[in-house]
């Protein structure tokens, strides 16, 4: 009997999680170029496959899985996120899905907060600064950013990276931890967190910091009436999606000075044109989407992954250790 074919939509897939699908001898078709796999080519190349190994960069609908067919058993993403999935499509054809939560909500949790430093305390201004020349004495005022002590801190969206962002934050002696969340979280008591409504967190707090899912109700959740209503003083960091914002919103409010400063590790599109508005800002630090890049975390999406497609290749769905249950 021919082994279960699998295609890949990166090669650039850590061994960590490849090995385990080479070790039993899968048949594996990759994706051999670094940018994501073209729509064209994934449609062609996805025909016959029983699984698919694919990432947040790649969308995939009905379109994508009526040109799979049905032997089409699994679909893994290496991603905690799954907007680039259409879940209902899946679920309608009964293929099983594969995601790669809680592994990556350290190193995500600790970006963020270094994305928030990096932009309250100007570390990037700070570093050109010294190549061009301008570092010519101490000075009082100079490069002088915001502090985290004695401020309040706003997280919109207290899930898994939500609560570590809150936990690593409280080190810093803020003065108070606001939430967004449909429900009230019992581990938002022991960090001092209170639950508000989106427009209370907007209006008091000093940094907001974005760990909320995609989806529709939540696309461009930050526009530029959620801006107005924050402290002109205010620090946003996002390290969620970057259709959570209005970015043309986001682009005015930073250049009016309706909001201080913004720290941005996603945004719309990715990777952002070089000759893109937010790039301009001296008040704004935007990094290429690098929450999970850790090599340990990597290494462990990838292996989680690769288990996720072994376990419903080999008839046990139960065993799969990260499922989406549609």
């Amino acid at each position: 009997m021919d082994k279960p074919k699998i295609l890949i939509t990166r090669p650039d897939i850590p061994a960590a999680g490849l090995s385990l699908l080479h070790e039993r001898q899968y048949q594996i078709m990759s994706w051999d170029k670094p940018e994501p796999i073209p729509r064209s080519e994934l449609l062609s190349r996805i025909c016959g496959m029983n699984a698919l190994y694919c990432l947040l960069t790649d969308k995939i609908d009905d379109e994508v899985l009526k040109a799979a067919g049905p032997q089409l058993k699994v679909v893994a993403s290496m991603s905690v996120g799954v907007d680039h999935l259409d879940l209902d499509a899946l679920k309608n054809r009964g293929i099983k899905v594969g995601y790669t939560p809680d592994v990556l909500t350290e190193a995500t949790a600790e970006l963020i907060v270094g994305l928030l430093l990096a932009t309250s305390r100007n570390l990037l201004q700070a570093n050109r600064a010294i190549y061009k020349n301008e570092w010519k004495a101490w000075s009082p005022t100079w490069m002088c950013g915001t502090g985290l002590s004695g401020k309040t801190v706003g997280i919109v969206g207290f899930g898994r990276i939500g609560i570590r962002v809150a936990e690593l934050l409280k080190n810093f002696n803020i003065a108070k931890m606001l939430y967004t969340s449909r429900t009230v979280k019992p581990e938002a008591s022991k960090l001092g967190g209170e639950k508000v409504e989106f427009d209370t967190l907007l209006k008091n707090s000093d940094f907001v910091v974005v760990t909320i899912a995609l989806t529709s109700e939540t696309k461009h959740l930050f526009n530029a009436e959620a801006f107005k209503q924050m402290k002109k003083t205010a620090i946003f960091v996002n390290g969620s999606r970057g259709d959570i914002v209005d970015q043309e919103a986001l682009i005015s409010a930073l250049k009016n000075r309706t909001i201080a400063a913004a720290g941005l590790d996603v945004v719309t599109p990715e990777p952002i044109p070089l000759d893109s508005e937010l790039l301009k800002l001296d008040n704004c630090v935007v990094l290429p989407h690098i929450g999970s890049a850790t090599i340990e975390t990597r290494n462990e999406m990838a292996r989680i992954t690769a288990k996720n497609i072994i376990a419903v290749l080999e008839g046990i769905p139960e065993n799969m250790p990260a499922q989406i249950n549609l």
